[in-house]
């Protein structure tokens, strides 16, 4: 739709883009490149942030400009460079979230026409969460639906998403009118999609695996005991998965993976649970999910295809299957825009 003059307005009023809705997409981030200076810019971003690091500033800081911000971009570093997408030079996660994007956009079109903008925005990193909106507001996006990617909702994930649209918001003139998606840990579309997905990797194994594994990103065990619903919802989500695929409780497991820092965090730990499994309990093939994570990142392709994976076989697991998120399947794009219908209601209709 192209910019026109209002209705009724002076012969002599600028012409304005046409009124529409934006739908922004959220997700965690990205460094630009694995090489030290862009990798340290995203994990000083990361690491800054109080939503992920409550510690007091003038004891964290020092500590992290000091110390692991002078170490930690190179693990890092090598960590991203294993999975890199270097045809496109990105990241599977910018992959993945552009595809989204792309796959969600072409279902808005088709269900309001050129009523609705379709973009994405990374809390960290580019492309930044201020510059999205601003383009959204130039476009003519007076009503703007955020949807962060996290399907439980954490204070680390989605209330740091939420926080840093807010802010966006109070730099625009004009704000546009805002609505926030909540979480979709118990939606049935979304748990469908993830029974799908379990479904179709079993299919292709000669034996079904002894287990389950259901990994969700980790969080101090103190977050919770402050209110954090995260561990809660995690839990759901593993249940409802369970019940929608018919199973007992002993064919999967919740666990918890990804810890950083010298404090206790929600257990059992992923990496250390793979391994008693099939040391202690003979559990010799397993498979592992990961519901926290809308898109393949260095999380799952990284941490749980490779060093989990290693954490097993080295404890004498002999079949480790790594089922990958959900990504752009179709189940999971479905499921995504019929949230994103129901949250346009009373604008779009």
């Amino acid at each position: 739709m192209s910019a026109a003059k209002p209705p009724f307005a002076p012969a002599n009023h600028p012409a304005m883009p046409a009124s529409k809705v934006g739908v922004l997409l959220a997700n965690l981030g990205t460094p630009d490149a694995y090489s030290y200076w862009p990798m340290r810019r995203y994990l000083n971003e990361f690491l800054s942030d109080q939503r992920v690091i409550d510690y007091p500033k003038w004891k964290w800081q020092p500590l992290l400009q000091l110390i692991i911000l002078t170490k930690r971009p190179f693990s890092s570093g090598k960590a991203y460079k294993s999975i890199w997408n270097e045809e496109r030079n990105e990241s599977p996660l910018m992959t993945l979230t552009k595809q989204q994007t792309a796959a969600i956009a072409e279902q808005m079109k088709a269900r309001y026409g050129d009523s609705v903008m379709v973009d994405f925005c990374m809390r960290y990193g580019n492309p930044s969460t201020k510059s999205k909106v601003r383009e959204m507001v130039e476009a003519g996006c007076h009503k703007i639906l955020f949807l962060p990617l996290y399907p439980q909702y954490a204070g680390a994930t989605s209330g740091t998403a939420n926080d840093q649209f807010f802010r966006a918001l109070m730099e625009e003139t004009w704000q546009p009118t805002a609505r926030v998606v909540d979480p979709y840990f118990e939606d049935p579309k979304y748990i469908d999609a993830l029974a799908q997905s379990v479904e179709r990797a079993y299919a292709k194994l000669d034996h079904d695996p002894d287990l389950l594994i259901v990994s969700y990103h980790g969080m101090p065990k103190r977050y919770l005991m402050q209110g954090d619903p995260y561990h809660c919802q995690c839990q759901k989500t593993t249940r409802l998965l369970k019940e929608r695929l018919g199973w007992a409780d002993d064919r999967i497991r919740t666990t918890f993976q990804s810890v950083f820092g010298p404090e206790e965090w929600l257990k059992p730990y992923t990496v250390e649970e793979v391994a008693r499994v099939a040391k202690d309990e003979g559990k010799k093939r397993i498979a592992v999910i990961a519901p926290a994570f809308s898109a393949d990142c260095i999380e799952t392709l990284e941490e749980i295809n490779e060093e989990i994976r290693e954490s097993f076989e080295h404890a004498g697991g002999e079949s480790f299957t790594y089922i990958p998120c959900l990504n752009d399947d179709e189940a999971h794009i479905g499921a995504l825009s019929d949230i994103i219908s129901d949250n346009l209601k009373g604008w779009l209709d």
